[in-house]
């Protein structure tokens, strides 16, 4: 059985994303193209996780998650639910209240497609907080300059796991390149 990744993007965000985009091509470049999954999640939170599980339904082989802010929100979800791994980037700890203020019409940034995020949106995602996260399933890696979420949140969420915190960046996690050798290994890649 082969290990693989499911790459879950964040808010308004796309497959089309730099993390995305890197993780993809090294992987391809090292031969496991077919073992990378970066599925266009729905804005609407249960249509992506039931996006996410059709994937994790079909996969012979282990998979860990990569989660990038509210791709981490749905993969420490998923996670716990299945019993997986996660990496988790930047993630948005406490969601509902994070994206409660940005109710309104949105678009997304790399299709330009707009959408509603709506108050039913958000009671969706207070139904997916993880109630608990296991100690050893998570490698978290997260930027002090976020301006977008407080990596401490993030840091205290995922006491027990292994914890990379790096000084400044931002909220796109401007190291990514330099911890995907770390990702990989972590998935048993």
């Amino acid at each position: 059985m082969s290990a693989g990744i499911l790459y879950l993007h964040g808010f308004a965000s796309s497959p089309q994303s730099a993390k995305a985009r890197f993780l993809g091509e090294t992987m391809r470049a090292r031969g496991y193209a077919d073992r990378f999954h970066c599925p266009a999640l729905s804005h609407v939170p249960h249509e992506a996780i039931a996006q996410a599980e059709r994937i994790i339904a079909r996969e012979a082989g282990p998979l860990t998650l990569v989660g990038s802010s509210l791709g981490g929100y749905y993969a420490t979800w998923l996670a716990e639910k299945h019993g997986l791994r996660g990496v988790v980037v930047n993630p948005a700890v406490i969601a509902p209240i994070s994206l409660a203020k940005y109710i309104g019409p949105q678009t997304n940034l790399y299709t330009g497609q707009r959408f509603e995020l709506t108050e039913q949106h958000v009671a969706e995602l207070r139904a997916l907080e993880a109630p608990i996260v296991t100690a050893g399933r998570y490698l978290l890696l997260v930027e002090t300059g976020d301006e977008v979420l407080d990596y401490r949140h993030a840091v205290a969420r995922y006491q027990g796991n292994r914890q990379i915190v790096l000084d400044g960046g931002d909220h796109s996690f401007v190291h990514f390149p330099q911890y995907v050798a770390q990702i990989l290994e972590f998935a048993g890649l």
